[in-house]
């Protein structure tokens, strides 16, 4: 590796709280002339409410990348896995995930 390589290397360093990661299952995006805010939640079979787990704010270049990026990621997923499935978008918001329909 010569120096020039060396002052361009980024050393990320990821702590152990963040390594195990935050469940979501719903995102809500929003943006700005300025920004895009990426809500990311987690809904609970039965439960009314549901918090958000992580907000992450992009500039509209880095938004960009990251959809190019996830586009990559998916057409690599898809080529080692299989497509994968999408509802039906006319089935709305997965609300009871699946859960047990409430009874009086």
């Amino acid at each position: 590796m010569n120096p020039q390589d060396e002052q361009n290397q980024l050393n990320i360093e990821l702590s152990a709280e963040v390594a195990e990661g935050t469940y979501s299952n719903l995102a809500i995006i929003t943006h700005s002339q300025s920004e895009f805010i990426l809500d990311f939640i987690k809904m609970m079979p039965g439960v009314p409410k549901a918090n958000v787990k992580a907000r992450i704010i992009l500039t509209p270049q880095h938004a960009k990348r990251l959809l190019r990026a996830l586009q990559e990621n998916i057409a690599k997923f898809e080529v080692a896995n299989g497509k994968i499935k999408e509802p039906d978008p006319m089935e709305g918001l997965p609300f009871n995930l699946g859960g047990p329909t409430a009874q009086a």
